[in-house]
């Protein structure tokens, strides 16, 4: 059996029913997609997840538009070097930046809050950067210079002619960057407050109700529930990308463009 119709299956399984060969249960019980918002606090989870995302999304897709633009208008000593050193950042591995990262937010006080898991996108991302100046080269730097001489600042370059000719790509940037904060699980397993389940996101609250359903943990293994959110859970990407697919593919075609 597929996976998806598994998942759709465990959802409805009846309180205590146990599964046969097929892993198909013998009745439906719909009323899980209600009583699940009583046994598990869901809404607070979508609601930490989808302000988390949309922040780190908003943030890192402005920032890293800002800052690719940088490297592909303006002519300075050394740039090649700095872009060299921001793409050589790409090849470092998540755990060698674990332990720095956490006793920076640990001093700053910001552990135990979303803080940590949106605050990183304040400075871009190396691959967003790339992905984003490779666009901008593709813009007739005549366009620029014209505007120029019409008294156009350098914000107002980036701002009124870049970012819009841009947003097919800053479209793929904040799909990328939504999808990656939505199932950030190691980021909120080591920064959010253990103390209080209403604080976890989506990937955290799933392990949990994993957790508190499990016959180990004095449970009754009715894992219905956590299959009726796990189905749940995967309704915000699904719209997300619905909406940006026709931007999401005028964004690879384009960028895919010469001249």
């Amino acid at each position: 059996m597929y996976p998806f119709a598994w998942l759709l299956a465990a959802s409805l399984k009846p309180r205590g029913e146990v599964f046969d060969n097929r892993l198909i249960p013998l009745t439906f019980t719909p009323e899980n997609y209600a009583e699940v918002w009583n046994q598990l606090p869901l809404l607070s989870w979508f609601f930490n997840s989808v302000f988390i995302a949309l922040a780190s999304a908003t943030l890192v897709t402005l920032t890293s538009s800002a800052i690719a633009f940088g490297f592909a208008y303006f002519r300075f000593p050394g740039k090649k070097v700095l872009f060299s050193v921001l793409l050589g950042t790409m090849m470092l591995p998540g755990a060698v930046t674990l332990i720095p990262n956490y006793l920076i937010w640990k001093t700053l006080g910001w552990l135990g809050t979303t803080v940590p898991l949106w605050g990183g996108a304040l400075f871009g991302s190396a691959f967003y950067i790339f992905l984003m100046r490779q666009f901008y080269l593709s813009l007739p730097r005549d366009l620029f210079e014209a505007a120029r001489i019409d008294g156009c600042s350098f914000f107002g370059l980036f701002r009124r002619i870049a970012f819009p000719l841009a947003l097919p790509s800053a479209i793929i940037v904040f799909i990328f960057e939504f999808q990656a904060s939505w199932n950030n699980f190691a980021g909120a397993l080591i920064y959010l407050n253990f103390g209080d389940p209403s604080s976890y996101t989506v990937p955290l609250g799933v392990a949990y109700a994993m957790t508190m359903y499990s016959p180990t943990a004095g449970g009754h293994g009715d894992y219905q529930y956590v299959m009726v959110a796990s189905l749940l859970v995967t309704l915000p990407m699904m719209v997300v990308f619905a909406l940006g697919q026709k931007y999401f593919i005028e964004g690879i075609a384009s960028g895919s463009l010469k001249g």
